[in-house]
């Protein structure tokens, strides 16, 4: 016998809201790339920041052939992946820059630095893109409807990114080179900014963990007692954005909805005054009951639209409307938890195989779940506070893989650097040689960092309503992954590789002789 099919997910987006989501992530999109090309050359000088936003450009060029090409739809979450990718394709350029002015400093020539600089940097470019592209799979795998949207479209520019950075920058520097261009990777202002910084920061790692401690104790009470305000995505039911022609009071329309949905629906303020999003369960388990249900919305709000007849309240005064049911609820929950799980203990796979000591794993799982506890707790804490919707759903887990990406890429680059000047530095100890690395690379962790929370301020600007709890977690998720990876992520690592007598160093020639005797 056939099988009956029924409709468990469904969602409506209106005309209007749909033109106002694509306007703003559009004009967000415009605005934040042109902040990142301005911030290139306004850090880098205008030769190299220069050289850096035709590599930019190019990407998104590349992005966007490929979109096309996959006949792509581009949706909100497609846009923010966009911008989210040309903002972390800063990283790639930031890391190459970083490592040519160090050969600079070190007096070699520009062309034989351009070449080492590359060179240098390629093993943590090619580390944190695989990290941030691991993210990217998993959320694609476990995501649906819009967060594959965001995943696809972050994986594409990640590899277009790595491609544009390495190698058309790369060819660029080659052609300039050749007509005995002058260039410089450093404005005259910025030239000697976190140079030559010497922060004990594996000697301060103690308030590191009394802050980083307090935060994540805070964090779990507060998950404990208040919880998370859980979207339908999670729970199942139905949603509906209401726009009114006037500011409307929420208590208001949910005491008036009160009977006709058996119970109160929860009513939020939806960007504007005169917008609201309202929320039941009323049914949910019924796909036939849609039209009672729209019956029943008009029924309790007429009184606050005099003159207007369902049909026009259903068409004009409801932009979005979503449902879904109790069965697809259960499952996005389930893959949600499994995303994040599978995450974290990929990257501490994918941390211990590149650096071959479980240290660096421990270090970079400790750092991340910090991170995603933190986030947690910020938005349990936060939930009815701010002036837009802080709920648990889809595009939050696709915010929390992100700054796990992100906060990994971050992570991998000082222990990159950790690598390399441990059998350079051997007669030092590891707290020395810890707080070389971390000093060495704090230009690049902090210009990385501002040039992505630019872009993340931007579209929290002018993406729009329905994007804004996502930027938010997204923001405060960059914030503390920039933190963790200083404070958290490399003094686990010390505290599990230092030995008793690491405060003293160990001539070579003993080493030598204790291998030899051994």
């Amino acid at each position: 016998m056939p099988a009956p099919a029924r409709i468990i997910q469904d969602t409506v987006v209106g005309p209007s809201l749909g033109k106002e989501a694509i306007n703003s992530g559009m004009k967000s999109f415009i605005i934040a790339f042109f902040v990142v090309l301005l911030y290139m050359i306004f850090y880098y000088s205008r030769s190299a920041g220069l050289v850096a936003d035709i590599a930019m450009t190019a990407n998104l060029f590349f992005m966007m052939g490929v979109l096309v090409s996959l006949n792509a739809v581009l949706t909100l979450p497609g846009i923010a992946g966009i911008v989210l990718s040309i903002g972390m394709s800063v990283d790639a350029n930031v890391l190459i820059f970083e490592r040519i002015k160090e050969e600079l400093r070190g007096g070699k020539g520009v062309k034989q630095a351009i070449a080492d600089g590359y060179k240098g940097a390629s093993s943590a470019i090619i580390d944190s893109n695989l990290t941030t592209l691991l993210t990217g799979v998993i959320l694609y795998y476990f995501g649906t409807g819009p967060i594959k949207g965001f995943a696809s479209t972050l994986v594409i520019g990640i590899i277009t990114s790595l491609f544009s950075a390495v190698l058309v920058s790369r060819l660029i520097y080659e052609f300039l080179l050749k007509r005995n261009v002058s260039l410089k990777f450093s404005a005259s202002y910025t030239e000697n900014f976190l140079q030559n910084m010497h922060i004990d920061f594996v000697g301060i790692r103690k308030y590191g963990y009394i802050f980083s401690i307090t935060i994540t104790i805070l964090a779990i009470i507060t998950l404990s007692t208040k919880g998370l305000s859980k979207g339908i995505d999670f729970t199942g039911g139905r949603t509906y954005v209401v726009r009114f022609e006037q500011p409307v009071n929420t208590v208001e329309i949910a005491n008036l909805l009160s009977d006709e949905f058996e119970g109160d629906p929860m009513v939020v303020t939806f960007g504007s005054e005169n917008q609201v999003k309202i929320s039941t369960k009323f049914k949910v388990e019924d796909p036939a009951a849609t039209d009672e249900v729209n019956g029943l919305l008009y029924d309790g709000l007429k009184e606050l639209i005099p003159g207007v007849d369902q049909q026009t309240f259903i068409s004009d005064y409801i932009v979005s409307s979503e449902t879904v049911g109790p069965t697809i609820a259960k499952d996005q929950a389930s893959k949600a938890v499994w995303a994040i799980l599978l995450a974290l203990v990929g990257m501490f796979f994918y941390i211990f195989f590149r650096f071959r000591r479980w240290q660096f794993g421990l270090g970079s799982l400790v750092s991340l779940a910090h991170d995603v506890i933190v986030v947690l707790g910020l938005y349990s804490i936060l939930q009815g506070v701010m002036p837009f919707s802080m709920d648990i759903d889809q595009s939050f887990i696709a915010a929390i893989l992100t700054v796990v990406g992100y906060s990994i890429n971050d992570t991998v680059v000082i222990f990159d650097r950790i690598r390399e000047y441990l059998p350079i530095y051997r007669k030092r100890t590891k707290r020395e040689v810890y707080n070389m690395a971390l000093n060495s690379t704090l230009a690049r962790t902090l210009n990385t960092g501002m040039a992505t929370i630019f872009v993340l301020i931007v579209i929290f600007i002018f993406g729009g309503e329905v994007i804004r709890g996502f930027v938010f977690a997204l923001l405060f998720g960059i914030v503390f992954g920039t933190y963790s990876s200083l404070f958290v992520s490399t003094p686990v690592l010390y505290e599990t590789t230092r030995g008793k007598d690491d405060d003293e160093a160990v001539p070579v020639e003993a080493e030598k002789k204790k291998k030899i005797a051994g």
